[in-house]
């Protein structure tokens, strides 16, 4: 009995999930598309869809390849026989989105942050004063792991990060960078090799077609694992 009732408690928690996850996709994302300076509530939470999930995932891409859709604000982590992990991102404001093709170049833990000239200039414009470089730790903008994007073994200047703004998941707010959640980027990063995949989806096709179709929750390894 006691096996039992553990089991209807856990399929209760995972339907929960699964409705919390339908109410919350139905939400507009805050700002998007929005050509206005916008103002974000910092104490936002993160909606439900954005939290970690196991996924039922059908695609030809190899495991341990990542795949971000930046119009829906997802990460997978392909794991192979149709299963994939899901984390919820923060993509690009209006004019930073970019698609393409790209390889995890180097990883960094509780990296530090030199923002490039130009956002400095970008942010100085409208009274924010940016720093020349910001050694890591909690307040620093790339949270807990990076791990860097390159094409053709050059530095894109894009990365992979946790966030000090966990607010910010599931909007439209960085300069081309994918934020996590730090426990999201720092799960992501114990999972993901050097030379590793990233197919990012978005702005201009350039990562041309890809096989992929998210079938939701995967009840199964959910409820027991594995």
């Amino acid at each position: 009995m006691k096996t039992i009732r553990m089991g209807l408690a856990m399929a209760g928690l995972v339907a929960g999930m699964l409705a919390a996850d339908m109410a919350a996709a139905q939400e507009p994302a805050l700002a998007r598309n929005s050509r206005a300076e916008p103002t974000y509530n910092t104490h936002r939470q993160v909606p439900q869809q954005f939290k970690r999930r196991l996924v039922r995932l059908a695609t030809d891409e190899a495991p341990g390849t990542i795949i971000i859709d930046t119009n829906n604000k997802f990460l997978y982590l392909v794991e192979g026989g149709n299963r994939a992990i899901r984390y919820g991102v923060g993509v690009g404001k209006e004019g930073f989105g970019w698609s393409g093709v790209v390889k995890v170049g180097r990883k960094q833990e509780w990296p530090d942050w030199t923002p490039p000239p130009e956002m400095r200039a970008r942010e100085a414009a409208k009274g924010h004063f940016l720093p020349v470089h910001m050694k890591g730790g909690e307040d620093n903008p790339l949270g807990a792991r990076a791990m860097y994007l390159y094409r053709k073994g050059r530095d894109t200047a894009f990365r992979i990060h946790g966030t000090n703004q966990p607010w910010s998941i599931g909007l439209n707010l960085s300069s081309g960078c994918i934020r996590m959640m730090n426990k999201d980027v720092i799960d992501l990063y114990s999972r993901v090799a050097i030379g590793a995949k990233v197919i990012v989806i978005g702005p201009g096709n350039k990562q041309g077609k890809v096989n992929y179709e998210d079938r939701g929750l995967d009840f199964f390894r959910t409820l027991f694992g594995g």
